[in-house]
């Protein structure tokens, strides 16, 4: 079991250091927090529903929170998943306000297996309709390698992820995320997910900054 902590600490830590080299200022550390439930309607459909909550300065501000309602089909082939959702999005501005975003999105799922380890890349087309802000397009593209063993007694499986954002209307890769995190079951029907993520972002001025986050979350499955 040594063996295997290790490597997957030495996977996350290659992930984790292979960005350095922009350089980015810190900008703080956060906790995120989401409950979802996903439902099957038949042998190829079902319903999700995820809420999440975002709190900045060391995990003491709550500055944003989301509503996601989505439906996923899998009819098509073991490979693949396509799903449509509409979230809605309250944040927080500069002035300590409450903004909302209508964010409907597209989700196409590939899956995978290389070396018994579980892939799977899926992107995202999102329509972001912004309180007092521009309407854009984005793209995100998210690859995650499940890596092929358990850990501790609570059979922790681990995983890593790297997600790029791309902003349409630029054509620009804006936003960057890491994740080295865990899932396990609970009970049959609800299982945990714990990880660490760096995330850098690009500013409208050109700069970069970056957020480290402690994400914790909860699916209930029926």
């Amino acid at each position: 079991m040594n063996r295997t902590v290790l490597a997957y600490l030495a996977c996350a830590a290659v992930l984790l250091s292979s960005e350095r080299c922009f350089g980015f200022d810190d900008e703080g550390f956060q906790w995120w927090t989401s409950t979802g439930v996903s439902m099957k309607i038949n042998k190829d459909w079902k319903c999700t529903f995820t809420e999440e909550l975002r709190l900045g300065d060391d995990g003491g501000n709550l500055y944003r929170e989301h509503s996601d309602l989505g439906f996923t089909y899998s009819g098509l082939a073991d490979w693949i998943d396509i799903g449509a959702n509409f979230r809605i999005v309250y944040e927080k501005n500069g002035h300590d306000e409450w903004r909302r975003e209508n964010r409907p999105h597209l989700n196409v799922t590939l899956k995978g297996r290389l070396f018994d380890m579980a892939l799977s890349n899926r992107v995202r087309l999102e329509y972001r309709n912004r309180e007092n802000k521009d309407d854009v397009w984005r793209c995100r593209n998210k690859v995650t390698v499940k890596l092929p063993f358990e850990v501790t007694a609570l059979k922790l499986k681990p995983y890593v992820a790297d997600e790029i954002y791309v902003t349409m209307n630029d054509d620009n890769i804006d936003r960057n995320r890491l994740y080295a995190g865990a899932s396990f079951g609970l009970t049959e029907t609800v299982s945990a997910d714990i990880f660490y993520m760096w995330q850098t972002s690009r500013s409208s001025n050109g700069n970069w900054g970056d957020i480290q986050v402690l994400g914790t979350g909860v699916k209930l499955r029926f």
